[in-house]
């Protein structure tokens, strides 16, 4: 015989899953240190990563090292440092990648850099400002509204025991179907209102985006004083390597090979590996976040403009966050990633 006291369990664990979901859903739009969009004043490499995760992180600086005679990239992506200081924290990341022996493949290189503390760093500033979504944030999300599922299933589940193990005998209180009923109503409410947020750029980095678009963009910031070209970086940095149009073609043709080596170990990672163990495995691959958690802007990457993943328009194809047009590793994009590959590893 079933009771009505029998559903206890499922409506409070579908009452704990509802809970969760709205918590990790209101994470998600959580500013540390909300602040007013710096317009067309944004840093290039900040620029560089909100449009197209690390991977535009990567390129832009790989090309500005190039056009400042910090280092040689041969037509086969071997990049040789000329023993010139490092201008920032990416530069000095892309010379301890490259290690003592001076010249690195660019491939490794980029796989490397674009999963480095400085590179990381970025896309923890930019999410304290409220221009990115963070990754971890988006994935506990997930994670949440998953388990509500679960406890849906369960309820549901319930309610069929209670229409199988009814014996009807006289004298037995039969199963109330309402109980069950206001709980799947209910958690099915709980599942719209936490529906999952699309892209890591938030509406607040659309808008940023958009004041740098329409006339080129020069960055004031994040460039030599004495070197010239900034227009091509600015162009490079929001566009990809297709919108930047190098003059090079040797080297544009090598850094697109190493976004898509880049982006096809990402896929055959996300095909080999089990949904949680790749998610472990790709937090595991980024550096921690500033808030505790992996950053893992080498994430999955998300399409389109709110792409930040760890892809880069550089492998021409357009799509973080390395995340979530995404955080990481994924592509970057068109926008976002400029076409890589945000937020896997891949560009």
């Amino acid at each position: 015989m079933w009771h009505n006291s029998y559903f206890v369990v499922p409506a409070l664990l579908l009452a704990a899953a509802a809970l969760y979901a709205a918590q990790t859903r209101r994470r998600i739009g959580r500013v540390r240190y909300a602040k007013g969009l710096p317009g067309r004043g944004l840093p290039l490499l900040d620029a560089a990563f909100l449009s197209g995760g690390p991977g535009r992180v990567f390129d832009t600086a790989v090309v500005r090292m190039h056009m400042n005679e910090q280092a040689v990239i041969s037509r086969s992506g071997l990049v040789t440092l000329t023993g010139a200081k490092p201008y920032d924290a990416v530069d000095k990341a892309v010379h301890d990648a490259v290690g003592p022996t001076g010249s690195r493949g660019l491939g490794e290189l980029r796989h490397t850099v674009m999963r480095s503390a400085a590179v990381q760093e970025i896309g923890d500033r930019l999410a304290d400002r409220g221009l990115l979504r963070r990754p971890e944030r988006l994935r506990h999300a997930r994670t949440a509204r998953r388990l509500l599922w679960l406890a849906l299933l369960v309820v549901a589940a319930s309610a069929v025991a209670a229409l199988l193990l009814d014996d009807g005998a006289a004298g037995h209180q039969r199963p109330n179907l309402w109980t069950p009923g206001l709980l799947l109503l209910g958690g099915f409410t709980a599942l719209l209102a936490t529906r999952p947020v699309k892209g890591r750029i938030t509406p607040a980095g659309q808008r940023q985006l958009s004041l740098m678009g329409g006339t080129p963009w020069t960055p004031n910031s994040g460039m030599p004083a004495r070197l010239a070209g900034g227009a091509l970086l600015g162009a490079l940095a929001l566009g990809g390597l297709a919108a930047a149009g190098l003059d090079d073609q040797e080297l544009e043709a090598a850094m697109l090979a190493a976004a898509a080596e880049e982006e096809a170990v990402r896929q055959a990672v996300s095909a080999n590996a089990s949904g949680a163990s790749s998610s472990s495995t790709s937090s595991s691959s980024c550096s921690s976040g500033s808030d505790g958690g992996s950053a893992s802007w080498c994430g999955s990457s998300d399409s389109g403009s709110s792409g930040s993943g760890c892809g880069s328009s550089s492998c021409g194809s357009s799509s973080s966050s390395c995340s979530s047009g995404s955080s990481g590793c994924g592509s970057s994009s068109s926008s976002s990633c400029g076409s890589s590959c945000g937020g896997g590893c891949g560009s």
